[in-house]
């Protein structure tokens, strides 16, 4: 469900904004003195939504998921507002410090309208999964870009994000690393084509196992491990089993969290269950607890190489 609060107050506001108009084009790049001609602004950025011109290099970025969070820092841009998610009013642990200082305008489900206005934007960016409703609203504060998915398109996203940013070189240097480090992870862990990987991750009392077509999902294809696959339910991305399904999510490799709290997620009830220890990865200590934040929570280019880099200690260390 998404739930949004916003009021005729909201679009005067941002048309007030916009008439008042601030300079678009920045006299010049610190770094190099190119001017936003040279830098490739204005210019016009194809999305989900249709078409945005984008007049001059952003300087003041909102961003309102996880996943554009994680692109913009990772593009080296520090957003001036960002949302959280519904369990926490911080920002994923393993983006708050470079987000310290960024004003929090709401979260994921509700964005704040007024707030986000409040902080005079030139780029927004989302995607249309979390908030196609809104979009109208949003590109009347600022110029607003979506990407079409999430979750297993982190890296279309990435690319399409750094392109409104003006930042594709290094978009596409990031990516290449990143290919990199995975294709070597594979190799080091030896047969990663004959290793089976299971992602549960519980929440509400329910067991999601997510599916090679999940963001996980695309990280373990990349290092070349074999996802366990169980037919999906209403979301593409998972199957949702319950507690006495256990053991059809097993595999030689278990990587398992909670949203949440583990008391209220359901996972400490599971893991001291009878079923827990007949899985075959509990029974060969190959069932690793991962941090939500990196492994299911947040999506991105950071939680990508993150995962490589803790996957790395757990299975090729």
């Amino acid at each position: 469900m998404r739930l949004v609060r916003a009021s005729s107050l909201v679009v005067v506001a941002a048309l007030a904004l916009t008439a008042c108009g601030h300079d678009p084009a920045p006299e010049g790049d610190a770094a190099g003195g190119a001017t936003a001609s040279e830098a490739g602004f204005p210019r016009t950025v194809e999305h989900a939504m249709g078409s945005t011109e984008i007049p001059a290099e952003p300087e003041r970025v909102v961003v309102l998921d996880t996943g554009e969070l994680d692109s913009a820092l990772s593009l080296g841009v520090t957003p001036v507002g960002a949302v959280t998610t519904a369990v926490s009013e911080e920002f994923l642990s393993y983006l708050a410090e470079d987000a310290e200082g960024v004003e929090v305008v709401g979260t994921i489900a509700e964005p704040d309208l007024e707030a986000i206005a409040a902080l005079e934007p030139d780029l927004i960016l989302s995607n249309s999964v979390r908030h196609e409703d809104i979009y109208e609203q949003l590109a009347q504060i600022a110029p607003t870009v979506f990407a079409a998915d999430l979750g297993d398109t982190w890296k279309e996203n990435l690319l399409l994000d750094a392109e409104a940013l003006g930042k594709e070189e290094e978009a596409e240097e990031l990516l290449a690393d990143y290919e990199e480090q995975a294709g070597r992870l594979g190799e080091d862990i030896g047969d990663a084509a004959g290793t089976t990987v299971s992602p549960l991750r519980f929440v509400g009392g329910a067991i999601r196992a997510y599916r090679p077509d999940s963001f996980i999902g695309t990280v373990l294809a990349d290092i070349g491990l074999d996802h366990i696959e169980l037919p999906a339910g209403e979301n593409p991305t998972f199957a949702e089993l319950s507690p006495e399904q256990l053991t059809q999510g097993d595999a030689d490799i278990v990587l398992y969290s909670s949203y949440g709290a583990a008391d209220e997620s359901g996972e400490a009830e599971v893991v001291g269950g009878p079923l827990w220890p007949r899985l075959t990865a509990v029974q060969e200590r190959r069932a690793f607890q991962v941090e939500d934040d990196v492994f299911y929570t947040g999506i991105g280019l950071r939680a990508a190489t993150l995962q490589l880099e803790q996957l790395r200690e757990l299975l090729a260390g």
